[in-house]
């Protein structure tokens, strides 16, 4: 059996209680380098295993990942065993979420020709790419919509690589590749 600190114990004993085994909120008081440095340790020893967050279930967020996907933490086999629990439905969590991690891509949603986001898109396919006063002239839209459907929809919920370069007397011309 693992020697386990006070803070480990609390900290596996909570997330077995919650739905899906998550590790978090950590205790209150252990913040920052220390919570880090705990965490980090319990994963070195299996106690737990750094897994992709669904923010559409409200799981908390450990860290960002850095391409606006986020990990939570969740308690491990070992870690339950650790604490005397015995970790049937903990095999079949780790397994459904193994299977979404490993999955290469996720089917996209079909797009609806002539709505306004897929003028977007197709604008932004195009060679050449767009800037905002033509994107908003062609949607009809004001700058400041085309900035936030750009960067909220088409960057964070379908994932779309739009990139941004400065083009001498055009602005910032922006466009997706391929």
């Amino acid at each position: 059996m693992t020697n386990l600190t006070e803070t480990q114990s609390i900290i596996l004993a909570a997330g077995a209680k919650r739905p899906a085994n998550i590790a978090l909120p950590l205790p209150k008081g252990l913040a920052g380098a220390a919570a880090k440095m705990t965490v980090t340790r319990m994963i070195d020893q299996g106690l737990l295993h750094e897994v992709d967050a669904d923010p559409r279930c409200g799981e908390p967020l450990w860290r960002e990942t850095g391409d606006g996907r986020g990990t939570t933490l969740m308690v491990t086999e070992a870690g339950l065993l650790a604490i005397g629990i015995e970790p049937v439905v903990v095999q079949t969590m780790v397994a459904v979420r193994r299977r979404q991690v490993e999955t290469p891509a996720q089917k996209q949603p079909a797009q609806r020709a002539g709505t306004k986001q897929a003028i977007l898109i197709a604008m932004l396919q195009k060679p050449e790419g767009a800037t905002i006063a033509e994107l908003a002239a062609a949607t009809g839209w004001q700058a400041h919509t085309v900035r936030g459907a750009m960067s909220g929809v088409l960057k964070k919920k379908l994932g779309l690589p739009i990139s941004a370069k400065k083009v001498e007397g055009s602005g910032t011309v922006y466009k997706l590749p391929g």
